[in-house]
């Protein structure tokens, strides 16, 4: 561990001479919450290493150099959607289905038999915003995914997806997470929050579920004891004051039920997609988002790079700027991000792979399942 005492540090905080700079570190070190404007200053004036070395000694504080992944596997059902989101160069609107893809659920069923005798602990089931696959088609998916693997754990469905589910069944919010969890549904994915500010939101992805929808929706799982994960798309029109309002949102939330496993920041990514003529953000920029995340975020308990948007190399870095999770194996089943131009275009690692990558910074692949029980500690392994 690069600072296995945890001790206060002076040279970290003399090292800035603003004295907001130096105020929020000693919030840090002495573990106080900091404040919207904290928040904004650390984005405005914190240097790369400034922010660093802060969000580091959170996350050593946190877990020492333990860093988790899981083995799992995605499921996308379709790429089909009803929504027309400017920033997505994943979905395919009905009038482009020659464009998209819909799998059956015998073919679901049939991927999942892919993996008889193989230690997976999670599968991932989102996709498009089908008129035809509803509620009550997912549920009935669920039960015969538990029938051929009891043991699984099934994360499933952004709150997009659960908004219009509900909606078109007929149901509260509550009865359709409640039929799915019934049905054997564990927790619920961070997608779809993209950005919580309604301007913004009205202006990127208007025609889907709002903000405050996404939030009832996370906190009604939490309350019927579903936990989930949280995102924010960042590196679009948005600026640092809108991804503070993001992450305040949920740290509210997070306040309310601690329902929440992680937080993964997700990078805009500008290929074939209504947005591309804004530029992507810089690496620097990735590790800075990351950083502050993780000293915003004080009642997260992890904060999750997902390697196949950034890549393996930024991944890996990110593990010093707050970073204590990389997802999992993924197995190649995956095409949001690929769509979209991210590093990884066959974005599948073995278990070998990632244990080594996380090796390779020094610090200690742990093997976790969905809701961070230690499965495996590789620090162990040869």
């Amino acid at each position: 561990m690069s600072n296995s005492t945890l001790t206060y540090s002076p040279t970290l905080i003399e090292s800035q001479a603003d004295a907001q700079l130096q105020s929020i570190a000693e919030k840090v070190v002495n573990s106080i919450r900091i404040t919207l404007e904290d928040g904004l200053a650390l984005y405005e004036k914190g240097t790369l290493g400034f922010v660093g070395s802060l969000a580091n000694y959170i996350r050593e504080r946190k877990h020492g150099d333990n860093t988790y992944f899981n083995r799992n596997f995605h499921v996308e059902p379709t790429n089909i959607c009803v929504f027309d989101c400017k920033f997505c160069s994943y979905s395919r609107l009905l009038k482009q289905k020659d464009e998209g893809w819909e799998l059956s659920s015998d073919q679901i069923l049939e991927k999942l038999r892919s993996y008889d005798g193989v230690p997976i602990t999670e599968v991932h089931i989102v996709g498009g915003v089908h008129p035809k696959m509803g509620l009550h088609y997912f549920a009935d998916l669920i039960k015969k995914v538990k029938e051929i693997r009891p043991d699984i754990h099934v994360k499933a469905f952004t709150a997009v997806e659960l908004d219009y589910m509900c909606r078109k069944a007929k149901v509260s919010y509550a009865e359709g997470l409640q039929i799915l969890k019934d049905a054997g549904q564990g927790s619920l994915p961070g997608g779809g929050a993209e950005i919580f500010d309604e301007v913004l939101r009205a202006e990127i992805c208007g025609d889907k579920c709002t903000a405050t929808q996404w939030l009832s929706i996370h906190e009604i799982a939490h309350n019927l004891g579903m936990p989930s994960n949280a995102t924010m798309l960042y590196g679009h029109i948005e600026n640092f004051a809108h991804r503070i309002d993001h992450m305040n949102r949920l740290r509210e939330l997070q306040d309310k039920t601690s329902g929440f496993n992680t937080f993964i920041p997700l990078k805009f990514r500008n290929k074939d997609n209504q947005m591309s003529h804004i530029a992507e953000v810089s690496q620097i920029e990735d590790l800075r988002n990351y950083a502050v995340s993780r000293i915003f975020l004080d009642n997260f308990g992890h904060i999750k790079a997902y390697w196949p948007m950034i890549g393996r190399t930024t991944a890996q870095m990110a593990l010093n700027f707050g970073v204590d999770d990389i997802d999992g194996t993924i197995d190649d089943s995956t095409k949001i991000y690929t769509m979209a131009g991210s590093e990884e275009q066959k974005p599948a690692l073995t278990t070998r792979e990632l244990v080594d990558l996380i090796k390779a910074t020094g610090r200690k692949p742990i093997e976790r399942d969905t809701l961070y029980n230690v499965v495996k500690d590789y620090s162990l392994v040869d």
